[in-house]
């Protein structure tokens, strides 16, 4: 029997995972959980027009559950961005056919499986909550900071931390999304912005019960970076663990970090696009559930390839 497969968060963190676990697609079922709560860019403009939900999040996990080359597809659909065609530009076409064709069918579900059947998508994608909503922020200075925009990249001074994220207003989850979460053997969080990515696909009412109902075992994928311009969050390993679970019903079971060391050429990288390095505090993590291995590309950046390897390990 296959085993179920449900992977949660948002952004290219969830395309990664997504298109590590797809090696494995002849041994598992596929779905991915998506955070909607993006407040920028082209999903944010198209959401405030349209009074929707945010595209490009959800977008790039129907792209990378295609059989065809998710870097192919991301540029045709999401890295393009329109220009001199007037009212189009900034925005992306896929973008534009998940609005469109929700504005036309008269449910975003339809919009979804309509792209997913397009790039013949080998799972299925689900909003995390079909509910209009934005991200708030409680920092450890007790200063309130609301939007994923405003949080993502923040404007206030970054010594103060994160301290609580919560949803305004608070919204149901989508019914399919805690459908397939109770039935999940395995649940993959990460990699990504913790908060606003990862947390952020928590918070629908009815995640967090769905999770402690199901029987799947929680794994989270660390990475060995964080954005020096993103969220101010966790810089410590045992934090990026520890400050999720206070956001889940029980303990994560299976954590994998990223144990690459990186050489000159990369590490000149990291310091161009800002990514610091997690400190991997491994005298604060339990040994018995951390997986530490290498899932670096040779270029820089999260090795799908390399992930799926070691997923297929745990979870085959």
């Amino acid at each position: 029997m296959k085993k179920k497969i449900v992977v949660i968060g948002g952004g290219n963190g969830s395309a990664i995972s997504i298109n590590a676990l797809k090696q494995n697609i002849d041994n598992i079922e596929l779905s991915a959980v998506i955070s909607m709560s993006d407040s920028t860019g082209s999903s944010g403009s198209l959401r405030k027009e349209f009074n929707t939900l945010p595209a490009g999040d959800i977008l790039r996990a129907i792209l990378a559950m295609s059989k065809y080359d998710y870097t192919f597809l991301k540029q045709i659909f999401y890295s393009n961005r329109f220009s001199g065609a007037g009212k189009l530009d900034n925005h992306d076409l896929g973008n534009i056919f998940l609005v469109l064709a929700e504005q036309y069918a008269g449910d975003w579900m339809s919009a979804v499986r309509a792209l997913e059947q397009a790039v013949e998508a080998a799972g299925h994608v689900y909003p995390a909550s079909l509910g209009v909503s934005d991200l708030i922020a409680e920092l450890d200075n007790g200063d309130i900071v609301k939007t994923e925009g405003l949080i993502d990249r923040p404007e206030y001074d970054r010594s103060l931390r994160i301290k609580k994220l919560g949803l305004e207003p608070r919204v149901e989850a989508s019914e399919e999304a805690v459908k397939v979460i109770g039935e999940a053997d395995y649940i993959i969080l990460g990699p990504g912005s913790l908060y606003t990515s990862i947390v952020a696909s928590i918070l629908p009412l009815g995640i967090k019960e769905a999770i402690n109902k199901s029987n799947a075992k929680l794994i989270q994928v660390v990475g060995n970076a964080y954005e020096g311009v993103g969220e101010t969050g966790p810089t410590k390993l045992s934090d990026f663990v520890g400050e999720l679970e206070m956001y889940l019903p029980r303990k994560i079971d299976v954590v994998i970090a990223n144990d690459t060391i990186l050489d000159s050429d990369v590490k000149k990288k990291y310091e161009e696009k800002k990514w610091y390095l997690v400190d991997f505090d491994l005298e604060n993590i339990d040994k018995s559930r951390l997986v530490f291995k290498d899932f670096e590309k040779e270029e820089g950046g999260l090795d799908p390839n390399k992930l799926g390897k070691i997923l297929k390990e745990i979870i085959i």
